[in-house]
């Protein structure tokens, strides 16, 4: 795992770039403090640079960036490519010699050998990447099949650039740089950025599974261009898809229930074997739900010794799984790590979370990722954990809640279902909470559930959806419309609304597969790198390989939701390892009490954010005030809104001052 950047600038010196080098690289450090280099072409105005965190041949046989044998390539990587000692052995088997022991190494031997795209095609990894053929005179950016890795690249005055993150670039051009207010659309609607968009004009995200081939030729005449245009010269093209992997999953569906949980079960464990092999010490974030529980106790099983697994607790009892990840943890025998946080250390995280993700992000389990991330570094370098599992499995609450609720709400007139949904939010949120914890009282249950009056309100403003995608996207937003919010008549795209029908056979499965092309990778994926690489941690997520997403589109619906249960076929592998009854329990999330906290010991951080700095001629300071004033009276939970304040106000004051 490491951090990459570049830039091709044909006005540069070959000194400039040598000089320039240091800087994008210190930039990223935390992504690899083990090792730094740079390099220059000697036919070409280009730079490389790479940090990296040594996982694989920790000797200085592994430094970047590297040049294949005959020095046709040159290549800056950031990622794990957990097949590479197979490619190897086949590549020796065609004559291939190699000097150390990094998949970096048989990655550019594979380049040799087979071509850039058939390479990537044969590997299976997480990573991004950039390659510069000295013969052809290009640069080929690339991204893993799923977004694991980020990848930013652009152009910025006539200079074209790329950067594992932003800091690179803004280390250098932070001025030449203009905020994209149709960005800041997007970004209050879902708290993320969609892919291909960033917070700046011209700068994009590369789209998971592309490649980007950029001529020298072509970047003499070009100094902007758009990712989402069909230019054959410099739009990215796809290698792999989920599009392809559904289609050819529903083309070979699993008949035979008990077939299909064995494949999975034989799967994973090729899978979460290869994913823990590392020249350092390994571990696994276990919370105690299914995903992570599968990773950890399937990790387990393959090793010879306890494996060290982490999890945060929180004194809230209505958000805290720790007891349950310690009874599994126990159970497997692992060596289990518990950490238990407060508000006050959310706090002290909360004022530097700007600095991580360097473009407004706003899901508020960044707090205990970022927490829980330094707390595994103290122990290993590589954490394994079960990200995916909810968008591959049917996982999600709001998949079924939303199909199930529309079925019944649809049969009724659209004046009915706005009297009914402005008559649910006369009702404060508190009330709903309240109700919610007398009755589970009354019938004896003692299981909790978090963000209740929220979730009421949410789906109450669902009942004056006119369509269950409008009602898809509104559940998946922070603020439905955000342009009454930011001073702009626009708002970039999402996946939602390029593919409107991807045509899965159900609402339920094209929400999971609008997931897979947005909310992972935007938004899971992102919480996931950065938080883990502020504390040089290296994540791996066996869920998200690309043959388990194959795999996950061959199962028909009724193998992912069963007998009211979600990830039936991932469930009945769990249980082989771990008893039904230590799983079992209401869904809670990896979330925090951002709407309590925000009237408690956050109150005054936030409300200097939102009032205590200069005009803000970005946001309607009329509406902040409204939504806040809601929320601290309980009138209504405003709880994600004004955390999408927070985080932007944050960016603001790190990023434009």
């Amino acid at each position: 795992m490491c951090g990459i950047a570049g830039t091709i600038d044909l006005r540069a010196t070959k000194e400039s770039l040598l000089a320039l080098g240091p800087k994008m690289g210190d930039a990223i450090y935390h992504r690899g403090p083990d090792d730094y280099g740079y390099w220059v072409s000697d036919v070409a105005p280009i730079l490389f640079v790479h940090r990296r965190l040594s996982i694989q041949d920790l000797s200085p046989l592994g430094h970047q960036p590297m040049t294949s044998n005959s020095q046709r390539y040159v290549i800056a990587f950031n990622g794990e490519i957990y097949n590479f000692k197979n490619l190897r052995r086949e590549l020796e088997q065609l004559g291939c010699k190699f000097r150390g022991g990094s998949d970096t190494e048989v990655m550019l031997a594979a380049f040799e050998c087979w071509g850039v795209t058939e390479s990537v095609q044969k590997f299976v990894g997480m990573f991004a990447f950039a390659v510069f053929d000295q013969q052809e005179k290009k640069l080929i950016l690339c991204k893993d099949r799923m977004g694991e890795k980020p990848l930013y690249y652009g152009w910025v005055n006539n200079r074209f650039v790329f950067a594992s993150e932003l800091k690179s670039i803004t280390s250098k051009y932070k001025s030449a740089l203009e905020t994209d207010r149709a960005s800041v659309s997007a970004y209050f609607r879902f708290g993320y950025i969609p892919t291909p968009y960033s917070i700046y004009k011209n700068i994009y995200k590369l789209v998971p599974g592309t490649l980007l081939e950029l001529p020298l030729s072509a970047a003499e005449h070009a100094n902007s261009f758009s990712p989402i245009t069909d230019d054959a010269d410099l739009s990215p093209s796809a290698y792999w898809t989920v599009m392809d992997a559904v289609r050819s999953g529903q083309q070979s569906r699993y008949t035979n229930a008990n077939q299909a949980v064995q494949d999975l079960d034989d799967l994973l464990q090729i899978i979460i074997k290869d994913q823990s092999i590392a020249d350092v010490p390994t571990g696994a974030f276990l919370s105690g739900g299914v995903d992570s529980t599968s990773v950890a106790a399937i990790m387990q099983s393959c090793s010879d010794k306890p494996i060290d697994t982490f999890t945060i607790g929180f004194h809230e009892k209505e958000f805290d799984e720790a007891p349950y990840a310690k009874a599994i943890a126990q159970h497997l025998g692992t060596n289990h790590n518990e950490h238990y946080i407060s508000a006050k250390d959310c706090l002290a995280v909360a004022d530097n979370i700007a600095r991580y993700w360097d473009e407004p992000f706003a899901d508020s389990s960044q707090i205990p990722t970022l927490i829980v991330s330094s707390f595994a570094k103290e122990k290993v370098t590589v954490c394994l954990s079960g990200d995916g599992g909810d968008e591959l499995f049917c996982g999600y609450n709001r998949y079924l809640a939303t199909d199930s609720l529309w079925k019944k709400v649809s049969k009724l007139p659209s004046p009915m279902r706005h009297v009914m949904s402005k008559l649910m939010l006369t009702v404060p949120p508190k009330a709903y909470s309240q109700v919610y914890t007398g009755a589970k009282k009354l019938l004896g249950n003692s299981a909790t559930q978090a963000n209740v009056g929220l979730k009421a309100h949410k789906f109450a403003s669902l009942l004056q959806m006119s369509t269950i995608h409008e009602a898809y996207k509104y559940l998946l937003s922070y603020w439905d419309e955000p342009t009454g919010l930011v001073n702009s008549d626009r708002e970039h795209s999402s996946i939602l609304d390029r593919l409107a029908q991807p045509g899965c056979g159900s609402f339920i499965e094209d929400a999971m597969c609008w997931d897979q092309l947005g909310y992972l990778p935007d938004d899971n994926l992102v919480k996931g790198d950065r938080a883990s690489m502020s504390a040089s941690l290296e994540t791996r997520l066996p869920l998200l390989d690309h043959r388990l997403i194959e795999y996950s589109w061959r199962l028909p619906q009724d193998m992912k939701y069963r007998d009211n249960r979600s990830k039936w076929a991932l469930r009945q592998v769990l249980y082989r390892y771990v008893p039904e009854e230590l799983i079992e329990r209401p869904k809670m999330g990896f979330s925090v009490p951002v709407g309590e906290w925000l009237k408690g010991p956050l109150k005054s951080w936030a409300a200097d954010m939102f009032f205590g700095t200069g005009h803000d001629d970005m946001l309607n300071q009329s509406e902040i005030s409204r939504v806040w004033n809601e929320h601290q009276s309980g009138s209504r939970d405003h709880a994600h809104k004004l955390w999408t304040l927070a985080m932007f106000k944050a960016w603001q004051a790190q990023y434009l001052t």
